[in-house]
């Protein structure tokens, strides 16, 4: 995101910086905005007068929001920011173009003189509220909706626009923009899942809009669907969208999302697509202590500390060793004494996981998120010359789950350390150790393992920070 705006500065040149810095407000703050998701809400259709009311528009989708899951549990994750745009008209205009109703349909034809250009009718149907007619009607909407960004939250990670008319309406897209009518709560939370997680409707759709998604697929087989390992629980199956044409190739997960209908929960699937986007985006390290420290004669016990941003209610886990020895888990500190240390160079790591139940990874192709917190701790017989820390993210896939010839293993990190991996079976005997030299795929030939379950312990030198279940067919 932040380059794309970096690349309009210099498309639009001086017309970003002309009238384009207006007031911005935080309306909800969980932290540093370094470290949170960042959702900005921008005003349409609000003249100046009205933004006491815009405010009050944003702050009850914002209030609904986090009412609901996934974002009641992981509201610590995200700040609001709103930024009062002024149009000289109030409301949207509203052609009477739409295909699909009998126009006038509720509201009288009309034109309003608004910033983003706010319209009803928009690729021909009533309720397509968008910041022009069709896509090239909005494209200089779409310029000045990232200049606005640009000149006042140039690193936000999702942007709302409300506009200021009663009469429903909304689109998703890049920039969801949703009417402040009665459904207006419902329908941006509904909005902000196709646009900040990925999300398909599940209603039928036009033809175009079909394809492979989170919870949308044409695999209609109950032990190869993306989401088998939720299958016959909280309501999850496969279900077709439609009975005829292109809808009835496709499947969804529910028969009563939200994605699907208003008013109504998000389903498993989809909560677990947004917690792990959630994952993606935000580490929940905020901080810790000590970081980079040249320590001159320290006193022990030299106290280390993890500063974590936690769901509600807390799912996140930690473990903690040195050098290579379990010390203890689920404490967000612990003290060091100089007994506990070898002369030379120690290693201590915190390894971070969110042990939440709204993902599932059982019978599942495994992916996990591991955030880790190393510390190494250079130690003589003076004391302690210097401590460095560090933290570091891992994306672990195994696949296929199960497996029978060949077992995948991906890696992603930021800032990849070398890692192995011992696969072990359930009587605690090593039948297989691998290097993994860099975050690749890679492949582990397990045809001459026999049946059953194992465990494959991933290691960052001689700590382990994940084990993970597989089982060999």
């Amino acid at each position: 995101m932040k380059q794309k705006l970096i690349l309009l500065i210099f498309l639009i040149g001086a017309n970003w910086i002309h009238a384009q810095v207006f007031d911005t407000e935080k309306i909800k703050d969980s932290g540093d905005n370094d470290k949170r998701l960042n959702l900005v809400i921008l005003s349409e259709g609000y003249q100046a007068s009205e933004f006491d009311k815009f405010k009050t528009d944003a702050e009850s989708i914002v209030n609904a929001m986090f009412s609901q899951s996934p974002f009641l549990e992981y509201s610590n994750y995200f700040n609001v920011h709103i930024i009062k745009v002024p149009s000289n008209e109030s409301g949207a205009d509203h052609p009477g173009t739409a295909v699909d109703v009998t126009e006038p349909h509720n509201i009288p034809v009309s034109s309003a003189d608004t910033y983003f250009n706010a319209t009803y009718d928009a690729f021909g149907y009533h309720r397509f509220l968008y910041y022009g007619i069709d896509y090239n009607d909005a494209i200089e909407a779409d310029l000045k909706i990232n200049a606005v960004l640009a000149a006042n939250f140039p690193t936000y990670d999702q942007a709302l626009i409300v506009v200021n008319s009663a009469e429903y309406g909304g689109t998703g897209g890049e920039f969801p923009i949703v009417s402040n009518g009665p459904d207006a709560n419902e329908l941006a939370i509904h909005e902000l899942g196709h646009s900040m997680f990925n999300l398909k409707d599940e209603y039928v759709l036009p033809d175009a809009y079909y394809g492979e998604a989170i919870n949308m697929t044409q695999e209609n087989n109950i032990s190869l669907v993306k989401w088998k390992n939720w299958i016959n629980t909280n309501g999850i199956n496969v279900y077709q969208h439609g009975t005829t044409g292109v809808p009835a190739a496709w499947y969804r997960p529910h028969q009563n999302c939200k994605m699907r209908y208003l008013g109504v929960p998000f389903c498993s699937v989809c909560k677990e697509g947004m917690v792990e986007k959630i994952h993606d985006l935000i580490s929940p390290v905020e901080s810790f202590s000590p970081n980079n420290k040249k320590v001159n004669n320290p006193s022990f016990p030299v106290n280390f500390v993890l500063n974590l941003i936690k769901p509600q209610p807390n799912t996140l886990t930690n473990t903690w060793t040195l050098n290579g020895n379990y010390i203890n888990d689920n404490v967000d500190a612990i003290s060091i004494v100089a007994s506990d240390l070898e002369i030379g160079e120690n290693v201590l790591i915190a390894v971070i996981e969110d042990d939440s139940n709204l993902v599932d990874v059982d019978n599942h192709n495994l992916s996990s998120h591991i955030y880790t917190v190393q510390w190494t701790i250079n130690y003589s017989t003076l004391g302690i010359e210097n401590i460095k820390g560090k933290t570091n993210e891992y994306r672990i896939s195994l696949y296929p789950i199960p497996a029978k010839h060949v077992l995948n293993v991906k890696i992603e990190s930021a800032n990849y350390q070398k890692l192995s991996i011992k696969i072990t079976s359930m009587d605690g005997k090593v039948v297989s150790s691998i290097p993994i030299n860099s975050p690749t795929s890679t492949q582990i030939d397990i045809s001459h393992l026999s049946t059953g379950i194992y465990v494959a312990n991933f290691y960052s030198g001689t700590s382990l920070i994940s084990s993970e279940r597989l089982v060999k067919n």
